[in-house]
């Protein structure tokens, strides 16, 4: 069993998409009143419970919320990755995302700092594309 690959249905199956593309979407609220974005992605609107949620490109960007640098994860295969920084980053369309961050000196986190800027990159899973995120050039 995998623990990194998600279980694609057909709601998600836009997201992953997307992802393999190089895109990463976000779900926005059409109901008047509210108009507010979210991720991760889900059929109704977190804030208001509308179900007038649509697709929206997500331009990418994000700062640095917080993040921890994980050196011990006994799950396959992230054992094999450690020291990774798992991390919190707020996309600039709003929603606060769960995420890692790559390219911080090996997994060791010295060169991040809150609020720094960041840019999505995808990582290749087996036939998956994972949006992560790296120091913005």
């Amino acid at each position: 069993m995998r623990f990194d690959l998600p279980d694609v249905d057909e709601f998600s199956r836009t997201y992953w998409e997307a992802a393999a593309d190089g895109r990463l979407l976000l779900r926005r609220c059409g109901a008047e009143g509210c108009g507010r974005a979210h991720h991760y992605p889900r059929e109704s609107c977190p804030y208001c419970w509308s179900e007038d949620v649509r697709w929206e490109e997500a331009s990418g960007r994000a700062t640095l919320y917080t993040w921890s640098v994980v050196h011990r994860n006994d799950l396959p295969p992230f054992g094999e990755r450690t020291p990774y920084v798992a991390a919190v980053v707020d996309l600039v369309e709003g929603p606060r995302m769960m995420t890692e961050v790559v390219g911080a000196g090996e997994g060791g986190g010295g060169t991040l700092c809150a609020g720094m800027e960041l840019e999505v990159v995808f990582r290749e899973v087996g036939d998956f594309a994972v949006p992560v995120f790296r120091a913005r050039k």
